[in-house]
């Protein structure tokens, strides 16, 4: 009888990995898009650029030296940070607030800042207290020179301060989304007021003094009535505008 040999199957073998890395493109530490857009975002919330007005995106091309293209992406990336509209076919322009924006961003202030506050306090009490004091300094500075958008820089950075040190990667993230409408609506419509008045500045040592000591449910209650008055200043702002746009 004839015997038939098995051949045993030899494996196959695996074909070798791919290890070619895929091509990813190196942007230089700040591209000019970014550049742009970080000198533009200080624009608006100096008020260079007013509320609600057109950018001229060929003039910004000339001024910086630029093609429209690093232009036309830097305000892509501040309409992303509710900034600038952008409306296709017609241009860009600066955000304008309606009275409903406002009381949003008011609701949020009111619920996020005192929680920032107080994780602060925790994480980085002395580095927290150390910002806290150089911004009272810079407004107290402000309010004698009656520099309005050098006060509305320190008030910003007072109330962003309680997110640098909080600790919490998302609470300043969040932040950040309204950081920029926030900080524009303050320098370009309350602060002309507050620099003049000592209301605000009173406030905001108190603040301060509310930190040092941990008193958190003062501090909240604090905020609600600080923001609420900025609101107030806010809405009166933009009903004036108005009105002398429509004569």
């Amino acid at each position: 009888m004839n015997t038939v040999m098995k051949i045993p199957k030899i494996p196959k073998t695996p074909a070798p990995a791919d290890t070619r890395m895929k091509a990813f493109l190196l942007q230089p530490a700040k591209s000019l898009a970014a550049q742009i857009s970080a000198r533009l975002r200080q624009a608006i919330i100096d008020g260079e650029l007013a509320l609600g007005s057109q950018i001229p995106e060929e003039s910004l091309a000339q001024s910086f030296g630029v093609s429209r293209t690093p232009v036309r992406e830097a305000l892509n990336q501040l309409q992303l940070q509710g900034l600038v509209h952008v409306r296709p076919q017609v241009g860009s322009f600066v955000f304008h607030p309606s009275i409903e924006d406002v009381t949003a961003l008011c609701q949020f202030r009111c619920v996020i800042e005192p929680k920032a506050a107080e994780l602060a306090y925790h994480h980085d009490k002395i580095g927290a207290v150390r910002s806290f004091e150089d911004a009272i300094a810079a407004m107290e500075s402000a309010v004698r020179l009656r520099d309005n958008v050098a006060y509305g820089r320190a008030d910003t950075s007072l109330h962003e301060s309680m997110f640098t040190h909080c600790g919490n990667a998302y609470l300043q993230e969040s932040y950040k989304l309204a950081g920029g409408k926030i900080a524009a609506l303050r320098t370009n419509l309350s602060a002309p007021i507050d620099v003049r008045s000592p209301d605000s500045f009173a406030e905001h040592r108190k603040f301060l003094k509310l930190f040092i000591k941990g008193d958190f449910a003062a501090y909240e209650a604090l905020t609600v009535v600080h923001v609420k008055g900025s609101g107030d200043t806010y809405v009166r702002a933009l009903q004036a505008m108005a009105a002398r746009n429509s004569t």
